[in-house]
């Protein structure tokens, strides 16, 4: 998946290798597997999120048809 978009992009392999030698210059080798974990937990937080949105919409969605499914009470 990370290919397609790169080549959407129109980046090559020679561009793909200076942008990560960039990278291990600005962060260090120490720090990118930091860096690395850090995105791993923020996309895994908004995946979690996401769906936690997802689940909200169908619970409303249900009670939305059982209330209208029962017949109104007379008084």
């Amino acid at each position: 998946m990370t290919l397609g978009i790169l080549l959407i992009f129109g980046l090559g392999t020679q561009e793909i290798m200076f942008i990560a030698l960039i990278i291990l210059l600005l962060f260090g080798g120490s720090k990118i597997p930091e860096l690395m974990k850090g995105i791993g937990k923020g996309v895994k937080s908004f995946k979690d999120g996401m769906a936690g949105i997802e689940d909200e919409l169908k619970t409303d969605t249900k009670k939305d048809q059982t209330t209208s499914d029962k017949p109104e009470e007379k008084k």
